[in-house]
C-alpha cells in the first residue's frame, strides 16, 4: 500500500536530520530553532545552507497536498524535532495515520473545489475568444497557426512542441523551455490532449483550454498542478511518427 504523502516525507527529512544533526540536546535544537526562527530572511552564504535550504523545499513539495498554514507547520517542525532527537512523541503514529489521510483527502477536495470555480470562470472566457470553439467534453480548442499536414488519430504517436500553464499563467511543464521535443502515443495522455491533438494538422500551433475532469481530475499531480486545476497549453504539432 502506498504510503502518505506526509509519512514519506518525514521518513526522509528525519533521516537525513538525524544523520546530519551535531548536537542531539533539547537545549541545543531549542536554540537552533530560535535561531532559524529569527534568519527567515537570512541570506545563504555557504554550500551547506544552500543544500539545507534546498531539504526544507522537498519537504514543502512533499506537504503541498496539505497546503499547511504558518502556525500548523510550528506542530510539523515540532513532530520532526521530537522524531529526530529520541524525545517522546506526543502522539503515536499508527493511530494518527487515519486522521492524516483523512486531512490529506478533506484538503485536497477543498482545494479542488476552489480551483473549479476559478476555472470555470476562465473557461467562459476562454470560450468567447475569437477563433475558440468548445466541445462536447468541455475543451476548449482555439487555432493559433493553421497546419498544412495530415491531421493524427488517437491510436498515432506524435512528436510535439508545448507549454503547460495554470490559469494564472503559470508554467508547470515545457518542452520548449527544455528544448526537446515530446513524443508519445494520443492514446496514452490525458483526455484533452488525445481529444485535442486530433483536430489539429501537422505544422499547426493551437491552444487548448482542459478543464480539469479532462485533466488530471480532483486528485491533480502535486505539488505542480493542484487538485481540480483546469490547465492551458500551447502546442506546436510537429510530426506524426511512423510505425515501427
Amino acid at each position: 500500500m502506498r504510503k502518505t504523502v506526509l509519512t514519506i516525507a518525514l521518513t526522509a527529512v528525519v533521516s537525513i536530520v538525524v544523520a546530519c544533526n551535531s548536537s542531539s540536546s533539547p537545549e541545543a535544537s531549542s536554540d537552533a530553532a530560535q535561531k532559524a526562527d529569527a534568519g527567515t530572511n537570512a541570506e545563504l552564504t555557504t554550500e551547506d545552507q544552500r543544500v539545507f535550504y534546498a531539504l526544507g523545499l522537498g519537504l514543502a513539495r512533499q506537504l503541498a497536498a496539505f497546503k499547511p498554514t504558518e502556525d500548523e507547520l510550528k506542530y510539523v517542525q515540532l513532530g520532526l524535532a521530537d522524531a529526530a532527537l529520541g524525545r517522546p512523541e506526543k502522539v503515536k503514529m499508527e493511530e494518527m495515520r487515519p486522521k492524516v489521510q483523512e486531512l490529506a483527502k478533506t484538503r485536497a477536495e477543498a482545494q479542488a473545489a476552489g480551483e473549479k470555480t476559478k476555472g470555470a470562470a476562465y473557461l467562459a472566457k476562454a470560450a468567447e475568444e475569437a477563433g475558440a470553439t468548445k466541445t462536447a467534453s468541455g475543451l476548449i480548442v482555439q487555432e493559433l497557426t493553421a497546419g498544412s499536414g495530415a491531421t493524427p488519430a488517437a491510436t498515432d504517436k506524435v512528436k510535439v512542441h508545448y507549454t503547460g500553464t495554470l490559469i494564472d499563467g503559470t508554467v508547470f511543464d515545457s518542452s520548449v523551455e527544455r528544448g526537446q521535443p515530446a513524443t508519445f502515443p494520443l492514446n496514452g495522455v490525458i483526455k484533452c490532449w488525445t481529444e485535442g491533438v486530433q483536430t489539429m494538422k501537422v505544422g499547426g500551433k493551437s491552444k487548448l483550454v482542459c478543464p480539469s475532469d479532462i485533466a488530471y481530475g480532483d486528485r491533480g499531480r502535486p505539488p505542480t498542478i493542484p487538485p481540480g486545476a483546469t490547465l492551458v497549453f500551447e502546442v506546436e504539432l510537429l510530426e506524426i511518427v511512423a510505425a515501427e
